[in-house]
């Protein structure tokens, strides 16, 4: 098992939570993390049919087998089992008590909100980030391979054909997910959305747009999108709400989680197919936002990331809202640094003022660097707090 950094937030919250509700994408090592760090707690499945049947039909005999709680996985599969948990957490008042894993976002919040309000911990696992799989040795040798290959436990677990298995995965968990949440018939449609979403990555959502081009109504193209976001497939980045004078763009914009994933939707199955590809530039984008949601979701914060675009075109693609600032930080997919690759930056900071820190180019460059006080990070080192080990002019 590659080791996970939300693993230490589960060791955290476990001592102050009398439950923790472990919640992310299929297949983005959820079990595998719970059963890693709670070892010695029982686990069991509701994806196993007579376990599920258990459940529903006696939840106070299912939950007595454990008198120390146990690992749950997939509890979305019976709602109302959490209601039995709520009344023996109360009751015992042991911490960490129970550890609840589900990948519906969306159903399991709902019930989660209603009955285990205050009592659980939540713990967002994303697949595998750039720092993960550097530490354990395994990170793909270049930016194209990374964008192919996306970082799903599996595909580093065993040998697996990465294109193949993104295929499956979309198969096998998307449009199951999809079948339960929102009762979708038409899955010929969904998938013409799914791959016209894929296409749109690092783009604004323009969601008449989307919906006209899927030939599917609006409020149509609108469900489907959540479900997209609740599966945590997509995520929507929203504008910055500070203007600096200009009128500035409210629209928010579209990524998916794995950008692998956006590229197998794509049908990009090589790397000579990547390179010359129009959207290699919005894939790496994707990686990089969402290696910046990662770093937040698997240390336990909520996401901080903004852009910020103006109605004449100036454009930072990522904003983070830390505390002593705004971190404004450009995205280009360039091996080579230019002094073009900082226009924008450059002409967002001479209009931001003072509230603005360490100001930072994400690029494919070889090494990180500073530069006429911006710092040049390559794609591996992205998220990376360190001050970048030398300086140019």
């Amino acid at each position: 098992m590659i080791p996970r950094t939300a693993a230490h937030l589960l060791e955290e919250v476990r001592k102050g939570y009398p439950v923790i509700t472990l919640t992310g994408p299929r297949q983005s090592g959820k079990t595998t993390l719970a059963r890693a760090v709670f070892a010695d707690k029982p686990y069991v499945s509701l994806e196993t049919p007579e376990e599920r049947e258990f459940a529903q039909t006696d939840p106070r005999g299912f939950l007595a087998r454990w008198p120390k709680g146990a690992v749950i996985d997939e509890v979305q599969h019976v709602p109302a089992l959490l209601s039995w948990i709520q009344s023996d957490v109360d009751t015992v008042g042991e911490m960490g008590r129970y550890v609840l894993t589900g990948s519906q976002n969306f159903t399991l919040m709902a019930h989660i909100t209603q009955s285990l309000a205050g009592r659980s911990a939540l713990v967002q696992l994303l697949p595998l980030s750039v720092a993960e799989l550097a530490g354990s040795a395994q990170l793909p040798d270049d930016l194209d391979a990374m964008l192919l290959r996306g970082g799903y436990p599996a595909l580093y677990a065993r040998a697996l054909n990465p294109t193949r298995w993104l295929g499956d995965y979309t198969m096998s968990y998307l449009e199951r997910d999809v079948r339960q949440i929102s009762q979708v018939q038409d899955l010929t449609s969904f998938q013409r959305f799914l791959r016209l979403c894929a296409g749109r990555t690092g783009q604004l959502l323009n969601l008449s747009s989307l919906a006209q081009d899927a030939g599917i109504a609006q409020s149509t193209a609108r469900a489907w999108l959540s479900v997209l976001q609740a599966s945590y497939i997509v995520f929507l980045l929203p504008p910055h709400h500070r203007n600096l004078g200009k009128r500035v763009v409210k629209m928010p914009k579209l990524y998916f989680v794995d950008a692998a994933l956006a590229a197998s939707l794509m049908g990009i199955q090589t790397r000579a197919q990547l390179a010359i590809h129009p959207l290699r530039g919005a894939l790496f984008e994707t990686l990089i936002v969402s290696e910046f949601l990662k770093s937040r979701f698997h240390q336990g914060w909520p996401s901080n990331l903004y852009f910020w675009r103006d109605n004449v075109g100036l454009e930072v693609d990522l904003l983070l809202e830390e505390p002593e600032g705004l971190q404004p930080i450009e995205i280009k997919s360039s091996a080579t640094v230019t002094d073009a690759l900082f226009k924008s930056l450059r002409k967002w900071l001479a209009v931001a003022g003072d509230a603005v820190v360490r100001p930072r180019l994400v690029c494919a460059a070889e090494q990180s660097y500073q530069r006429s006080g911006i710092d040049v990070r390559r794609w591996q080192e992205a998220t990376d707090t360190a001050p970048a080990p030398s300086n140019r002019d």
